[in-house]
């Protein structure tokens, strides 16, 4: 039996139950109610100034922004946690990287002053802010505590 990930329909908001080994095999799932597209997001979505307002303003969902750098140690160290957190919370919750250096205009706007930074946002408002590099159990805790 395949590992399966409840989603919430963006338009309709029905749950539905999407195998999560035909979306790596690169299906698209639909809603059963309303048979919207689902999008599912295993991995993060690397999003700039340009995209920002459509990846992550428009989005249905709560969406976690990776703010990093190139240069960042600390970024790099929990660039995996980012990873398998975007997997697991894969139709709950969107998760997106921002790089600081190359995406000035973002960082400025939310007041980003130290790397990494992990914006939780709903609706393009800030909701929650994570500074540094926190164990993964702290980051989903802080996480599902301000999307609940």
């Amino acid at each position: 039996m395949s590992e399966t990930q409840l989603i919430r329909c963006p338009s309709c908001g029905v749950t539905n139950r999407v195998p999560l080994d035909k979306v790596e095999r690169g299906l698209t799932p639909v809603c059963g109610r309303c048979k919207t597209r689902i999008h599912v997001a295993l991995s993060p979505v690397t999003v700039t100034d340009a995209t920002f307002a459509a990846e992550v303003e428009r989005w249905p969902l709560p969406v976690v922004v990776d703010v990093w750098a190139s240069w960042c140690g600390p970024c790099r160290m929990i660039a995996p946690t980012i990873e398998e957190l975007a997997s697991e919370m894969a139709g709950r919750v969107r998760f997106a990287k921002l790089n600081a250096d190359e995406n000035p205009a973002i960082s400025a706007r939310y007041n980003v002053r130290s790397l990494p930074t992990l914006l939780v946002l709903r609706g393009g408002r800030e909701i929650d802010r994570i500074v540094g590099a926190l164990p993964k159990s702290e980051i989903l805790r802080r996480v599902e505590r301000a999307t609940a």
